[in-house]
């Protein structure tokens, strides 16, 4: 599993899209209100846009109004890393891909759903695998 984690970033400048580097590598942010899975509601499974691992399931995304996809809890047990981000002036937990260490966005503790979480995930750090979930 460390092995996505060693990857030089020529790898990820080659794989990734201009703005899933920014984001995934990077630790940007997509414009709110601009993302693919934002209003997304079918069944299915949110991956990990760098590396493919099982994220979010779409039993747990929920409609927040903060501009970004939103999920009371991870899909997949032990699939993300969580660590202090006191970037840009703000006090927030960084929400990371455990597999690849990609950041995809961050985790509050302001959702209306019974685990009061809301992991707020940019959409260009998603895959999207309908179906099964």
């Amino acid at each position: 599993m460390d092995d996505m984690k060693k990857m030089p970033e020529s790898y990820w400048k080659e794989k990734l899209t201009p703005e899933q580097y920014k984001v995934l590598r990077l630790k940007g942010t997509e414009a709110p209100f601009t993302g693919e899975f934002l209003n997304t509601d079918e069944k299915g499974m949110y991956k990990c846009g760098a590396c493919g691992a099982n994220l979010f399931s779409s039993n747990t995304k929920f409609h927040s109004g903060s501009g970004w996809p939103s999920f009371e809890d991870v899909g997949s047990e032990g699939n993300v890393d969580l660590e202090y981000d006191t970037s840009h002036g703000m006090k927030r937990i960084a929400v990371n891909c455990k597999n690849c260490g990609s950041h995809l966005g961050h985790l509050f503790d302001d959702g209306p759903t019974t685990t009061g979480k809301r992991y707020c995930i940019n959409s260009c750090a998603l895959n999207f695998e309908k179906g099964k979930v």
